[in-house]
């Protein structure tokens, strides 16, 4: 039987690069977006053309409690239940620390942790039933945080914490993974060639990695990691490396 996959924030870039690597190895995917209509019916319509209903598309907003309920039940409807659960979805948005609203706080914690730790406990009976496992997108910033962008990196570090508490929550059946990206793609906001330059001058590998090398990971510890549970995997060609 195929594995049945949700993955939030599907619609584009890292999300997308994961739907179609497993996709690829045989999963069926569901493609969760919130805005981002035009981009995951498209990448559906791709998918299908390959393997026809083997692709589906659901949307929701996930700063609202009740769209996330709401993703998870229609999730499970889909086929026979959800194997894996991928929290791609996030808010990346920077907000100087003396400037951050109560709404921007809201904003970030919804998407990348608050999200994330519902859609898990909402999924949990079919993960179980499955033995499937979770695997939640983090960042490298999460440790020391990012310039400019504290609550996005205290959301992460939140989303690196819940994974190794649920890890211990919801095992033995179900296994909760991590996958801390580095520098990967380069973010929607304008960055000057002088701001790349000085980016990769920190990175080991001195290059920027691909939206692919993040779903590398994910099919790694979706597919071959059956002993690894409560672990950030990080992919960031050795920017940590030159803390």
């Amino acid at each position: 039987m195929p594995k049945n996959v949700l993955i939030t924030g599907a619609a584009r870039r890292i999300g997308a690069a994961c739907a179609r690597l497993l996709h690829g190895e045989g999963c069926n995917v569901i493609l969760h977006y919130n805005r981002s209509d035009a981009d995951a019916l498209g990448l559906a319509a791709e998918l299908n053309a390959v393997r026809a209903e083997s692709a589906r598309v659901l949307s929701g907003d996930l700063s609202v409690f009740s769209s996330i309920q709401k993703l998870a039940e229609n999730a499970v409807a889909q086929w026979d239940g959800v194997d894996v659960l991928v929290n791609n979805a996030s808010l990346f948005q920077s907000v100087p620390f003396g400037q951050v609203t109560e709404q921007d706080w809201d904003l970030a914690m919804a998407s990348n942790l608050k999200a994330p730790f519902f859609l898990s406990q909402a999924l949990w009976s079919s993960l179980k039933v499955k033995h499937g496992c979770v695997v939640n997108i983090a960042d490298i910033h999460a440790e020391t945080g990012l310039p400019g962008f504290p609550v996005y990196s205290m959301a992460k570090a939140g989303l690196v914490a819940m994974t190794r508490i649920l890890a211990r929550e919801m095992a033995p059946e179900v296994r909760v993974n991590a996958v801390a990206p580095g520098a990967i793609l380069w973010p929607e906001k304008d960055v000057d060639e002088a701001e790349r330059v000085e980016i990769l001058k920190k990175v080991a590998l001195q290059r920027r990695g691909e939206a692919d090398d993040i779903a590398k990971a994910v099919r790694f510890l979706v597919g071959s990691a059956d002993y690894i549970t409560g672990q950030v995997l990080t992919v960031d060609g050795g920017r940590t490396l030159f803390r």
